[in-house]
């Protein structure tokens, strides 16, 4: 497999860190916390080192997002339940962690055509749209990913769950293309 550059961009995870929150609490207490009911039903709370952001639930739920990979969201979570337990609120002690959606991107360094492409890869598995949209959208059924392909190369593969699966994505995409001889 060549390298295609293939990079994670953004790792969505969510996780139970206790039975409830006191989001008023939460947001007088961390600096930086973002909480208004009337806009969002959750609590908004950005972390630098490593960067990301969580979306903090009433029912105790947490979605972390903006992660570049997976040990990341595993130390930024683990960071907030610390936090949480400084403030007198008490969290789940090993919270399982649900990776939800892993968005990354790849170049395969060549110029495509997306017209052969969407005439090729048959009509019930993609979208294409160039004047809704300059992408081709490709649903692939295993892994079961989507990868946006550009005219520039450029791939964007969302829905994986793991860095593997968008990696997989991008190998079939190429594969595909190669055998018909649009690579």
């Amino acid at each position: 497999m060549t390298d295609y550059n293939i990079k994670i961009e953004n790792v969505v995870a969510s996780t139970k860190l206790a039975d409830e929150f006191d989001l008023t609490k939460i947001e007088a207490e961390f600096e930086g916390a973002e909480y208004n009911k009337q806009k969002f039903p959750g609590l908004v709370y950005r972390v630098s080192e490593p960067k990301a952001a969580f979306l903090v639930f009433t029912s105790g739920k947490v979605v972390c997002t903006g992660a570049k990979n997976v040990a990341d969201v595993h130390t930024v979570i683990s960071n907030m339940a610390k936090k949480l337990n400084e403030i007198g609120i008490k969290t789940i002690k090993e919270p399982e962690i649900t990776v939800q959606n892993i968005v990354a991107s790849a170049d395969l360094h060549a110029v495509l055509n997306l017209n052969a492409i969407a005439i090729g890869l048959g009509l019930e598995n993609i979208e294409y749209e160039p004047e809704q949209f300059p992408g081709l959208v490709y649903r692939i059924d295993k892994p079961k990913v989507v990868v946006l392909i550009f005219s520039s190369g450029k791939l964007v593969v969302t829905g994986g769950k793991t860095p593997e699966n968008c990696a997989e994505g991008v190998e079939v995409v190429k594969q595909q293309l190669d055998s018909m001889g649009l690579l």
